[in-house]
């Protein structure tokens, strides 16, 4: 009997647009050097699961490139991570339809045994949790399906999956997404005024999970766990610890804040376990005359005559002098650029006396000098030719450049 965990990393991400221009959404990073798959692999990992298999369609070089230089086992390891992209066969000629087919579609690549366990993950999504616990309670409830559930206010119920449980844990109803009182009336089970959500962390007995495949349901979440519940005995496992969904842009930018604070509820560090993710060997940051408060500085910076506050600064940023970020992600650089004299050029960073407030940018970009990022009208929702904003934020995309004095 063993465990093998399956990753969804094959969705497109339109909520995370422009985030996913050019990434799939788990290849998205995060805390300033991290990628939002390294979580459920380094969950994975930590409990012990050594057959990884992540699945790819949209985007997924930036992905498979990342898979591929962070998670290498020698020789003697009975660990991998495997990616298994969408492909043709004589079965199938399509792409992938939705979540659930595309588990169904490799099938035949996770060599699974009726008694094995098959962990179904989502990649974009942030917690730490012991998946040893979940198999625990899975296989003493003798359970079909396990769900991890989280208790959310009513407020936000109509962003998830909402479940009805006894108290043993068994599953009774399951609604996805309930947007009016009629779908969610007599679905409060964790307290006034409170819902069970599905985490979208499932747990199958391998047998039932390849029974449950031969019926033509596209995706989880919508129809594969509905069916599931009706006809398999299905459990929820209540996890009472930190979980956000990085499903939007709002969602992204908030969680990333959280990690900014004083006392985070989530750390990449842990007594449970580090956070793994992509060994870069960059040198120390360089931090020069600068002030910086409650932010995340990530290595091979160099800050010169900065103010930074409630931030996170990626891998080789360049911030120079003058300038105020505050409330923002910056996401870094995936190559140094040695300083040139070419006067005309916007050299790779952040130039002298720009101000960036409440604001996303992505990799590679190039922000002149005096340049000013921070929503100035209060939109909520535009396109431009060189940023967007989305929910309030401004992101501005991987690899654009933002003239002097351009004010946004």
């Amino acid at each position: 009997m063993s465990v093998v965990a399956i990753i969804l990393g094959g969705g497109q991400g339109r909520r995370l647009f422009p985030l996913t221009l050019y990434r799939s959404k788990p290849a998205v990073p995060i805390g300033g050097k991290y990628r939002l798959v390294d979580i459920p692999i380094s969950n994975s990992l930590h409990a012990g699961i050594n057959r990884i298999f992540v699945s790819t369609q949209y985007n997924s070089a930036s992905l498979n490139n990342h898979i591929h230089n962070t998670y290498k086992f020698d020789y003697f390891s009975r660990s991998s991570v495997v990616l298994l992209a969408a492909e043709q066969t004589l079965s199938s000629e399509r792409w992938f339809q939705g979540t659930a087919d595309a588990v169904r579609c490799h099938i035949p690549h996770y060599h699974l045994k009726p008694d094995d366990d098959v962990f179904v993950l989502s990649g974009d999504h942030l917690y730490r949790m012991d998946y040893q616990e979940v198999l625990k309670f899975h296989r003493e409830k003798a359970a079909d399906v396990t769900l991890s559930t989280i208790s959310v206010p009513e407020r936000v119920m109509r962003e998830f999956g909402i479940l009805k449980m006894e108290k043993d844990g068994k599953i009774t109803d399951f609604r996805e997404k309930p947007a009016t009182k009629e779908d969610r009336k007599g679905m409060e089970s964790a307290g006034k005024g409170r819902y069970l959500a599905s985490m979208g962390v499932y747990l199958f007995k391998a047998s039932v999970l390849t029974d449950l495949l031969k019926g033509t349901e596209a995706d989880f979440g919508k129809e594969l766990i509905p069916r599931a519940i009706k006809e398999c005995k299905s459990y929820g496992y209540l996890f009472d610890g930190y979980w956000r969904d990085i499903g939007t842009i709002r969602s992204f930018y908030k969680a990333s804040l959280e990690l900014t604070g004083p006392y985070p509820k989530f750390r990449f560090n842990s007594p449970k376990g580090n956070t793994f993710t992509h060994p870069r060997f960059l040198p120390p940051s360089q931090i020069l005359s600068s002030k910086i408060d409650s932010s995340l500085i990530s290595e091979g910076c160099v800050l010169r005559d900065a103010t930074v506050e409630s931030s996170i600064i990626g891998l080789r940023s360049v911030v120079q002098k003058k300038v105020a970020i505050k409330n923002s992600i910056i996401m870094g650089a995936d190559y140094f650029e040695f300083e040139t004299s070419d006067a005309d050029s916007v050299p790779l960073g952040i130039g002298d006396g720009t101000t960036i407030e409440n604001a996303i940018i992505d990799k590679n970009a190039r922000i002149g000098r005096n340049v000013t990022i921070k929503n100035v009208k209060g939109v909520e929702e535009e396109s431009a030719v060189n940023y967007y904003i989305r929910e309030g934020v401004v992101i501005i995309p991987k690899d654009v450049t933002i003239p002097d004095k351009t004010v946004i």
